[in-house]
């Protein structure tokens, strides 16, 4: 993925089978028995685990090469579509084909992503959708086996598919959202506390950063907010005497926790943001 962000701006990228082969040997992490780079020898089966069964059936072998080049093409001839149809397409494509031994699925997200990033589009929640696909795996393994049907059908509609693809780019804009509005109001609520107990405004930072969850160690409360290292100190104290924070360990292993009412603060932004997570954007 670092390569792929790294090269996706890049004007001179020629998306083909050999930059596919590559980017598969990389996910493979230079497994050499696993075939890195190179296309599968033999028939290949998706198995389902709980029930030992074959539910899909790569093409023959033989086919592999060739399809592969026509994948590489079509992308080339999908440029006018939207990069989120087209990174789904490559996606969909590439996992039916089933042209490697081992990491079809990494493989196609990764190549979705590359298309997608090359539009400009780089931020992970909206390049990939790898988040979504970890939260709802059983729907993603039902539609994908919609669309094949258990083997090589280039004729079969890939419209179900799409509006999983699309419908997961809307939830994790729904869910960023979310994220985003949560961090703000819980800025906010530090904000006012610490000038409710009139408290210096150096210590908002960190206490936002607990707050959210973080350990708090000295050296982070100095970078957070900019004091020597006396000042910290003398600054955790205060924030232990005030019960915002908790101490944990001693001398050097020593961090700091939100308090139960410091807790309380993120906890009333998730109860106040609403946003739909789970919208669907075809109703």
């Amino acid at each position: 993925m670092t390569y792929i962000l790294q090269v996706a701006d890049d004007p001179y990228l020629e998306i083909n089978t050999s930059l596919i082969r590559s980017l598969h040997f990389m996910i493979l992490k230079y497994d050499l028995d696993k075939r890195p780079g190179r296309w599968r020898a033999g028939p290949i089966y998706v198995r389902n685990e709980d029930t030992g069964q074959n539910v899909y059936e790569g093409p023959d072998v033989t086919l592999v090469p060739g399809l592969m080049e026509e994948l590489a093409l079509s992308i080339k001839e999908q440029e006018t579509l939207a990069p989120e149809v087209r990174g789904a397409m490559a996606h969909l494509n590439l996992t039916m084909i089933h042209p490697f031994r081992d990491g079809n699925g990494r493989m196609a997200r990764a190549l979705q992503t590359l298309l997608i990033s090359r539009n400009g589009i780089i931020v992970p929640e909206f390049c990939s959708i790898e988040e979504y696909l970890g939260r709802n795996t059983p729907a993603y393994y039902a539609v994908l086996s919609e669309a094949g049907e258990g083997k090589w059908q280039p004729q079969r509609s890939a419209r179900q598919w799409l509006r999983f693809c699309l419908t997961a780019h809307v939830r994790q804009a729904h869910r960023l959202l979310r994220r985003v509005r949560e961090t703000s109001q819980l800025w906010d609520l530090v904000e006012d506390e610490v000038r409710r107990r009139g408290l210096p405004d150096r210590m908002i930072e960190p206490l936002w950063s607990a707050a959210s969850g973080i350990r708090l160690r000295n050296v982070s409360y100095r970078r957070l907010a900019e004091v020597s290292d006396q000042i910290a100190s003398r600054d955790l104290r205060a924030l232990v005497e005030a019960e915002l924070l908790e101490p944990h360990g001693e001398k050097r292993g020593r961090f700091y926790l939100a308090t139960p009412a410091l807790r309380g603060l993120r906890e009333a932004t998730r109860q106040s943001v609403r946003v739909d997570e789970h919208v669907d954007p075809y109703r």
